[in-house]
């Protein structure tokens, strides 16, 4: 699993996407695009969007739910947690 993890944040872009998740929780994948294009000037499509998602969830750093006709996406609790810690203790000890 920690490969996975690894391999998913070693993308610039997955991390970006995995940021605003955390930032606001519960978006739709428009919304997603949307917040990448104004806040971080990203110019991706959905579809990349979309891939990059898969890969976050496959990792189990991302989880998504249906409601009505939209899958929103949330960053998984204990990820969050743990990827707070770590770049606490890497902040702390250079």
């Amino acid at each position: 699993m920690a490969n996975e993890v690894f391999k998913a944040l070693a993308s610039p872009t997955r991390r970006t996407i995995f940021d605003v998740l955390a930032e606001r929780p519960g978006q739709a994948l428009v919304e997603i695009c949307s917040r990448l294009s104004e806040q971080h000037h990203l110019a991706i499509s959905r579809q990349a969007v979309s891939q990059h998602l898969a890969v976050l969830e496959a990792a189990g750093l991302v989880e998504s739910r249906r409601e009505g006709r939209y899958k929103l996406h949330d960053v998984n609790a204990l990820w969050s947690r743990r990827l707070d810690a770590l770049e606490q203790h890497l902040n702390e000890n250079p």
